[in-house]
Order: C-alpha cells, then sequence, then structure tokens
C-alpha cells in the first residue's frame, strides 16, 4: 500500500500546513505549475516528490521534469500531466494517451478547481487537486491525499483553506 500526497499549481508558495496534511504520505505527486526550484526542493526535502512542470515553470524545472509521467503505483497504471482537461473535455491527445496506455489513474492540474470523478466511458478516475498556491482565481486552497492498495484507490481525503485574497 502506498499513502500519496497530491497538489498542483503551487506558483512558488508551500503553504505552511502542508507538511502537516502529508505528514504520513509516502511521496508527493506534483501535477504542475511548480513556479520555482526552491519549492521544487523544499518538497522534495521533505518527501520523495513525482512531478510534471507546468505552463508557469521556466527552463530549470523544465530541464528535471517531463510534460507527462506514466508509470505504476502498485497495480494501478497512472499518468500525470499538467494541462489535460476532464472526462468529455479532455485537451487534445489525452484521450488517446489515456486508451493506448490503459491508464487507471490520471491526474492533471491547471485549471485550479478541485475534482475526482471516473470517466466511465474509459474507466480512468480523474483528479484535478485544484490549486495550492495564492496566485490565481481561486477562492480555496486545496490538496488531497489518498492511499492505493493494489488495484484500489481509497480512503481520499481533501484539505482545504481559504485563500487570503
Amino acid at each position: 500500500m502506498k499513502f500519496i500526497g497530491l497538489l498542483s499549481d503551487t506558483h512558488s508558495y508551500y503553504h505552511p500546513k502542508l507538511e502537516i496534511f502529508f505528514k504520513d504520505v509516502d511521496e508527493i505527486w506534483h501535477a504542475g505549475d511548480i513556479g520555482d526550484e526552491q519549492t521544487f526542493e523544499q518538497l522534495k526535502k521533505f518527501k520523495p516528490t513525482r512531478a510534471v512542470y507546468g505552463n508557469i515553470d521556466g527552463s530549470a524545472l523544465r530541464q528535471q521534469l517531463k510534460a507527462n509521467e506514466l508509470f505504476f503505483c502498485e497495480d494501478v497504471k497512472v499518468m500525470i500531466t499538467h494541462i489535460g482537461g476532464y472526462p468529455s473535455h479532455y485537451q487534445t491527445g489525452i484521450k488517446k494517451m489515456l486508451i493506448d496506455e490503459k491508464i487507471n489513474l490520471f491526474v492533471c492540474g491547471h485549471s485550479h478547481i478541485l475534482k475526482v470523478m471516473h470517466d466511465k466511458q474509459l474507466n480512468v478516475l480523474h483528479m484535478n487537486p485544484g490549486a495550492a498556491g495564492i496566485q490565481g482565481f481561486h477562492q480555496f486552497i486545496t490538496l488531497i491525499r489518498f492511499k492505493i492498495n493494489g488495484k484500489n484507490i481509497e480512503d481520499l481525503e481533501i484539505f482545504e483553506a481559504t485563500r487570503k485574497l
């Protein structure tokens, strides 16, 4: 079993309660728009971290990270990207990748809107953790944590804090 902490769109902001909410996770997944190398290094220092770069990330992060990550966690095939859309509204090429790669869990960011939904047509669970930073239009800072146990994704919990505008 793996305990995962999921976030996106930090935009160079490291929320003071992130380490409390992610205290017991085995690893952190970041779905892009990290913002700067310092934020990425802080995450990696705290917990093992997988990440993709987002549209605001500069060349230093783009040299270290990929646009898409494909991997297995337990028996779940995962794809992480930054701009991916959501069921029935995927970005160009994403649906084909989900089908071709036989993805079970699709994670993306970018929208700053927390969404967890099942794509019944593709039998894929979609997660967007919303935004963990303070830049953007969102009113709440959100993080997700969950467990992957074999083929099961379970015990999903959400952290939500009001963003000070």
